[in-house]
């Protein structure tokens, strides 16, 4: 395990981009509806394969790219409504802020996926090792936002600390672990695989979930969640 400071130091880069970027997906909610919130989120999987080649030095093939672009294209089809709904008009009604923080957001999740592959390939450190450091570093940085709102709000609701688990419930807990598990395997492929394998396994679970909410809640797909299967 390196404990050199001149290797710890780098991972509150990573923490930081990961807390600003959860902070401009929330702050584009209150500009955006979740369809076209959704659709603006696709756009990190065309940022991810530019800054995978600007920043790893890595080439993406003529195919490669077609089929990032074609990913990219299927899967926002998929969340895009019947033009003969009003949402056709919605779509692009949001305020300009909207999109200009969906964009940043989906350059943020890139730029913080790229930089946690470099952190992971840098050196044969234990995989829980660097997560240690990476969580640490994002949780202590979290809590001191939390301090600085109770500051700011002179503890009407009580210090942090008292408040940190209230409404927890099993199902909190299983979403929890569900989040940790998915956390600890992303990181696995940031370490053995890469980025762009990354953004297939997170559209791959798109036509997963689809399969199972046909079985489970009797979904009946539509022609763009056809067209994203067939992509």
């Amino acid at each position: 395990m390196t404990t050199d400071w001149k290797t710890v130091r780098l991972f509150p880069i990573p923490s930081v981009i990961y807390l600003i970027h959860n902070n401009v997906q929330f702050a584009t909610l209150m500009y955006l509806d979740t369809s076209t919130y959704q659709i603006m989120g696709n756009l990190k999987i065309v940022t991810t394969g530019i800054l995978f080649r600007l920043f790893l030095k890595k080439k993406l093939s003529n195919l490669q790219w077609m089929a990032i672009i074609l990913l990219a294209v299927g899967t926002t089809m998929s969340q895009v409504k019947g033009c003969g709904e009003a949402s056709c008009d919605s779509l692009f009604s949001a305020p300009i802020q909207g999109y200009m923080l969906g964009i940043l957001s989906a350059c943020l999740s890139a730029l913080a996926g790229v930089y946690t592959e470099f952190l992971m390939k840098q050196n044969n450190d234990s995989l829980y090792w660097q997560n240690v450091q990476l969580y640490t570093f994002g949780a202590i940085l979290n809590m001191a936002r939390l301090v600085v709102d109770d500051v700011k709000a002179g503890y009407e609701k009580g210090p942090w600390w008292q408040r940190l688990f209230n409404g927890y419930s099993i199902t909190t807990w299983m979403v929890v672990l569900n989040l940790g598990s998915t956390g600890l395997l992303v990181s696995w492929l940031m370490k053995y695989a890469d980025n762009i394998v990354k953004v297939y396994s997170t559209s791959m679970a798109m036509l997963l979930t689809m399969v199972l909410s046909v079985f489970l809640f009797s979904f009946k797909p539509t022609l763009q969640v056809g067209f994203i299967a067939v992509v």
